[in-house]
């Protein structure tokens, strides 16, 4: 992926933090795997001022939707469980994207398939079969008409438009530089 303000993509190792008996994102840590930049650590704070949903805030306001809700509970039926995979965070320009897969696995076959994606982005919420339909639903675009699947679920949970609605995703202020190797506060 390509950290915010970098210019190439490289292989990171990505974790959210929360600040202690709160759930909302108050950083991310960033781990080098390449090259020269190999073990190096980068530290992005958000602003104190901005409120940044944190894994567990998402993963509430995906659980209750209530057509993905729905969804979930029907798949949840004698013989079958539906199981949310691992909420990513992942940072996009000066935004947060939070993707998060959902399997169904069989009680005779414990062998999980995925089902559906689901993606969060600002104050919207989709559920596709894949990424790319999500994505599509999130940010819009095109699909060839021979491709046939179930249709995104998608929540708009505010207006865009208004400018005085509260986005607490929209333009996230990351510093005007990383911090390599930044000292705990």
């Amino acid at each position: 992926m390509r950290l915010p303000l970098e210019g190439a993509e490289e292989f990171v190792q990505l974790r959210p933090f929360t600040p202690a008996e709160r759930n909302n994102l108050i950083a991310w840590m960033a781990a080098r795997s390449d090259g020269d930049r190999y073990g190096s650590i980068l530290l992005y704070r958000f602003p104190k001022q901005e409120l940044v949903f944190g894994p567990e805030q998402v993963e509430a306001r995906i659980n209750q939707d209530p057509e993905i809700s729905q969804r979930i509970s029907l798949w949840n039926t004698e013989g079958s469980r539906a199981i949310q995979g691992n909420l990513l965070v992942i940072p996009i320009e000066r935004s947060l994207l939070y993707v998060e897969p959902l399997y169904l696995e069989a009680e005779q076959n414990s062998l999980p398939t995925l089902v559906r994606v689901i993606v969060a982005f600002q104050n919207r919420i989709a559920m596709a079969g894949t990424l790319e339909k999500a994505l599509e639903a999130i940010f819009g675009g095109t699909t060839p008409d021979n491709i046939e699947q179930a249709p995104a679920i998608l929540r708009d949970l505010g207006n865009p438009d208004d400018a005085d609605a509260p986005n607490p995703l929209q333009d996230l202020v990351l510093p005007n530089a990383p911090q390599e190797n930044a000292p705990e506060e």
